[in-house]
């Protein structure tokens, strides 16, 4: 018996589901078929794939290592599927792509719109996470491609600079320490209480990298899980906060928050385009992939 698509295209959704139960109605099978395709696929492997835990099957050291190569091979064969039913860039099915919290909010929409008026399809497959959680749906073949706001710790994925993103520290006109005119010193902002993203944000890891060789240490007033709930929590007067120039932008404009002068140095942070390195490019993500960078070089 051969290794067959029919079995890890199961082994997938038996994965996503965590039970054959569960996959079989994705997929239309009988649980009966779901399992028994699981149990060949086993056996054509000689390995077990997952663990059985209760009712629940977690996929094991075997099945975490299998599982990108059959999302790999299963996206493939769809892709072929779809160039040979004449699915080139005007077709309507979509690209699957992630995008980290602020990009997905406040980039990613003008992006798709060019994408529609430029190719006439609608890439509405997007999964707004933050920068840890894309990275992982990439690597495991989950999307296409990620749009990152931090660096990307998977192995195995091409990783290409794209944006440059100002950040800005900001605060509620009454906030004790915007005080007009008053130029902040170093000492201010590590007594200062900050709102911050959860761990594994990109922009957490930014704001970090940005403000720690400097600061040395981050007095959380919060800890917030978007970066829209900080900016009107900074707002309200909980706290000061460092956040991209594209989400304040509004707040800034109607005098809800204002820019801190401070003594420290301009402040930045990279964007980045991110797929896996083995992902044969279909013409509709080199195409999606060209209109990224077109932003980029409107931006410069």
């Amino acid at each position: 018996m051969r290794l067959t698509l029919r079995q890890l295209h199961i082994f997938l959704a038996v994965a996503d589901a965590g039970s054959t139960s569960a996959a079989a109605e994705v997929i239309s099978l009988s649980q009966s078929a779901t399992s028994a395709a699981l149990n060949e696929l086993e056996s054509v492997l000689a390995a077990r794939l997952f663990d059985r835990v209760g009712k629940r099957l977690m996929l094991n050291d075997n099945g975490r290592l299998l599982l990108p190569q059959a999302r790999q091979l299963c996206d493939g064969a769809a892709g072929i599927e779809r160039q040979f039913a004449g699915d080139g860039l005007g077709a309507p099915a979509s690209l699957r792509i992630g995008a980290s919290t602020t990009i997905g909010i406040y980039l990613l929409p003008a992006i798709l719109m060019r994408a529609r008026q430029v190719h006439g399809a609608s890439l509405a497959q997007a999964t707004i996470a933050n920068t840890a959680d894309v990275a992982a749906d990439v690597a495991q073949f989950k999307v296409d491609i990620g749009l990152i706001e931090g660096p990307c710790h998977e192995a195995g994925l091409q990783v290409e600079p794209w944006l440059e993103d100002e950040l800005l520290v900001v605060a509620a006109p009454s906030h004790p320490l915007a005080l007009p005119g008053r130029r902040l010193a170093l000492d201010d902002l590590r007594e200062a209480g900050w709102l911050l993203r959860e761990a594994g944000s990109g922009t957490r890891e930014a704001v970090a990298q940005a403000l720690l060789p400097h600061l040395h240490y981050l007095r959380p007033a919060g800890e917030l899980g978007n970066s829209e709930a900080i900016k009107h929590a900074a707002a309200a007067g909980l706290g000061i906060a460092c956040l991209s120039r594209v989400v304040v932008a509004d707040l800034l404009a109607s005098g809800q928050l204002v820019v801190l002068p401070t003594a420290l140095p301009a402040l930045a942070r990279r964007f980045y385009l991110i797929h896996p390195a083995r992902k044969i490019l279909s013409p509709r993500l080199a195409g999606f992939l060209e209109l990224c960078r077109e932003a980029a070089r409107r931006q410069a």
